[in-house]
């Protein structure tokens, strides 16, 4: 037992550095980059497919900026569920981060791009009759970062060093308890029983995490990224999970008391597609192998 906490430990630390540099990184890239800075372009026939690319970026903030323009009516359903779909929060950082895994980013990104511009442009197909408000947009007024941390008012040193810092020592305690608590149940019940349950369960599995993935927090991503890296959860339960990891955008969707039903519906397609997605993939990959 001491063993797989000490196992742990050593696992969290060794990535530790790399969690924290790729923060730094994209701090400055959200310095560089506006979501809201053409507007024009959220509301043409490309929307969903920038909609999507924006989300694959590894943080929440742009899934919060969508559900705030979706809220005023300045884009349209299927761009924010391409936002959404396509939102990982953390998971590529971590699997970026961990190394042995780093080799399912790519094919993560694909397969999540095609099923949030797929269901973006059916969206946008189904519905044509959206209104779009036209009204100029100001940045001071809809704005958004990584896990919902301003900027204003903060020194550089603090932007780009201290918060990254903070951020990276979260997720890292996430990844330790994660890790602790697996560890356990892998020493407790046994590889050889684990992998006949994995066995048993790729239809179950993708309900599960996509389940988990609609927790609106950053450990949920942590939480279902890493079961996969710890070989307990299938390559398409994870896709399913991360789909429907919008993070903090169904918080600024549920704000909106007034359209509960409509959120309540946007939140439901969501975990439905993420669900097919895992099964589909489940599915595929029993058939090949």
């Amino acid at each position: 037992m001491w063993d797989t906490l000490l196992d742990a430990f050593l696992d969290t630390l060794k990535i530790f550095p790399f969690i924290f540099v790729i923060y730094v990184l994209i701090e400055l890239l959200e310095h560089k980059t506006s979501f809201t800075k053409d507007h024009a372009r959220l509301q043409g026939r490309l929307a969903p497919l920038i909609g999507a690319a924006t989300g694959i970026i590894p943080q929440c903030g742009f899934s919060v900026m969508a559900a705030k323009l979706y809220d005023r009516g300045l884009i349209r359903t299927g761009t924010l569920l391409a936002v959404f779909l396509a939102t990982s929060d953390e998971a590529l950082i971590i699997l970026l981060s961990e190394g042995s895994k780093a080799n399912v980013i790519v094919p993560l990104i694909v397969i999540k791009m095609i099923v949030a511009v797929g269901v973006g442009y059916g969206a946008n197909f189904l519905l044509p009759d959206e209104k779009l408000q036209i009204a100029p947009l100001s940045e001071d007024d809809i704005h958004a970062f990584s896990c919902g941390r301003e900027h204003e008012g903060k020194s550089e040193l603090k932007v780009y060093l201290l918060d990254p810092l903070v951020h990276s020592l979260k997720i890292a305690l996430y990844l330790l308890i994660v890790n602790i608590v697996l560890g356990c149940i892998i020493y407790a019940v046994g590889e050889d029983q684990i992998s006949s349950l994995l066995i048993a369960g790729p239809y179950l599995q993708p309900f599960i995490s996509a389940a988990i993935g609609l927790i609106p927090n950053c450990a949920s991503s942590v939480i279902i990224t890493d079961t996969y890296i710890n070989g307990l959860m299938t390559f398409g339960s994870c896709v399913a999970g991360l789909c429907a990891n919008a993070g903090l955008g169904f918080v600024v969707l549920l704000k909106n008391t007034k359209k509960l039903k409509r959120n309540i519906l946007l939140i439901v397609a969501t975990y439905v597609i993420s669900v097919a997605a895992g099964v589909i993939i489940n599915c595929i990959a029993m058939l090949v192998a």
